[in-house]
């Protein structure tokens, strides 16, 4: 026992260690994600969904969004922004390996009569013929990737955008990163239940990489018959940092914000969100 319990406060290596397809795919675990994902006020999966609507605008106005135009949102989920995207008019593609969110974005567009192509994939797989005017990955979902990982997927988005198309992408910032702190958290079905439809315990421990800007939520679930570990890794940006790695996958920023509403850049704000054009 004594082992099991060093186990949970483990400080392994950054990003040594991933089970994003046991958060993603798990059949329950995934149930409570889609639930998380479709709570108008909720923020764990996605974001608020007065928040999302206020976004959809300022992304079609930012980037002229219409019939003429090939729009690409990776880690779509069910459908948030791929579903109002096309309703504007824009042909649109959504990627996400969660075969939930899928499932329910198809079924949202099939309902609407909308014409949206989703690939049920990881989308550092993702590979087409189509090339694109826009192409998103939003709420941070370039936070949780190792930095191989990263640039793997610039490499993704620079093989599949038009010579004059943009990326629109989110971080988690520097200044979110100053505002965490380390600790363990226990409970008997640890957050409502989240983890498992049976009877558990759950630990939370939350570790600091103050070198390299990272920050470890490590879930610990132990059933009667099993223990089962989630990772959730976040590497946090400066602007300068984000401008550097961008550069370094074949991209310029162009311009710079708080969020993916169109909100003026600030330092202070918890994300960083930027629009970048490959190099040529």
């Amino acid at each position: 026992m004594f082992k099991k319990l060093q186990r949970i406060i483990e400080r392994p290596e950054p990003f040594s260690v991933d089970t994003v397809e046991r958060l993603w795919n798990d059949p329950h675990i995934s149930k409570q994600m889609l639930a998380y994902h479709l709570n108008p006020d909720s923020e764990p999966a996605s974001r608020n969904h007065a928040f999302v609507a206020r976004s959809i605008e300022w992304i079609a106005e930012r980037f002229s969004l219409g019939p003429a135009k090939a729009v690409a949102d990776f880690g779509c989920g069910p459908g948030l922004y791929t579903l109002p995207l096309a309703e504007k008019g824009a042909r649109v593609t959504g990627i996400d390996f969660s075969e939930r969110s899928i499932a329910y974005a198809q079924e949202q567009a099939l309902q609407k009569g909308l014409s949206i192509e989703y690939r049920c994939q990881n989308y550092l797989e993702f590979a087409s013929k189509k090339y694109f005017d826009l192409i998103t990955l939003i709420y941070c979902d370039f936070c949780p990737l190792s930095p191989d990982k990263r640039q793997r997927l610039l490499e993704i988005f620079a093989e599949h955008l038009k010579p004059e198309g943009h990326l629109l992408l989110d971080v988690c910032s520097e200044s979110a990163f100053r505002q965490r702190q380390e600790g363990v958290h226990f409970g008997h079905r640890f957050m409502d239940g989240f983890w498992s439809e049976a009877d558990y315990f759950g630990f939370q421990n939350t570790l600091i990489y103050p070198e390299e800007k990272i920050v470890l939520d490590k879930y610990t679930v132990v059933e009667s018959w099993d223990i089962r570990e989630i990772y959730n890794w976040l590497q946090f940006f400066s602007l300068e940092s984000l401008k550097a790695e961008l550069e370094a996958g074949g991209f310029k920023v162009v311009d710079a914000y708080a969020d993916v509403a169109g909100a003026p850049y600030r330092p202070e704000a918890p994300e960083i969100s930027v629009v970048a054009k490959k190099v040529p």
